[in-house]
């Protein structure tokens, strides 16, 4: 099978993470799209997440209408903070045939040679990375000598340069949805109408 594996904090999950996963999904022919929600991500550890069974089951309610999307808690039981060489390497050896691909953002692909054992991942996975139409220009962006083409190598930079995914420019952030929840400010549409009640029934960020 063809996993993309789609990690970060989802604090909360809104469209934007969805349209992302189902543009992957078609344009990268994966066979399923995995949520890894992360316990304690390495970028963000001075910050106070979310309980992990609430980001959990609103990842639940956001793609449960959906036959190839998924969550794992992998990494939100294994607790700690949560290093992606980890997680790829523990599905590598619990599913040796798959074929598993790493979803990774203009930023993100940028900084991954300074995450924790790349090597390693890339050992075990492929990095798919998201272009926002518009905004990003990977070609462009990694066209010269970066850090990135220095780890990777000029052919698997190009490669993935070439089977890139384009989604459409969405402006919507999590942060963006906390502050406004917490500014009293309607969030719908920008998240699922089943995770925008969730929010409200069990008044999450309120008082950041």
């Amino acid at each position: 099978m063809r996993i993309g594996i789609f990690g970060g904090s989802f604090d909360p999950v809104h469209s934007g993470h969805l349209i992302v996963a189902e543009c992957c999904r078609e344009q990268a022919s994966l066979d399923r799209v995995t949520f890894v929600p992360a316990a304690i991500p390495p970028h963000k550890q001075e910050r106070v997440l979310a309980p992990a069974e609430q980001r959990i089951e609103m990842l639940t309610l956001a793609t449960g209408g959906h036959d190839n999307f998924f969550v794992d808690r992998l990494e939100i039981d294994r607790g700690g903070v949560s290093y992606t060489f980890e997680t790829v390497e523990k599905w590598r050896r619990e599913k040796t045939s798959d074929d598993l691909l790493l979803i990774l953002g203009l930023d993100a692909l940028e900084d991954f040679p300074n995450w924790k054992n790349p090597e390693r991942i890339l050992q075990c996975s492929s990095l798919l990375a998201v272009e926002r139409i518009g905004t990003d220009d990977l070609q462009r962006h990694f066209a010269g000598g970066t850090k990135l083409r220095a780890l990777l190598g000029s052919v698997r930079m190009d490669t993935i340069v070439e089977t890139r995914v384009r989604v459409p420019m969405i402006g919507v952030r999590s942060s963006d949805l906390r502050k406004a929840v917490n500014r009293g400010e309607s969030i719908r549409y920008q998240t699922s109408r089943a995770v925008e009640t969730f929010i409200r029934c069990n008044r999450l960020y309120r008082g950041e």
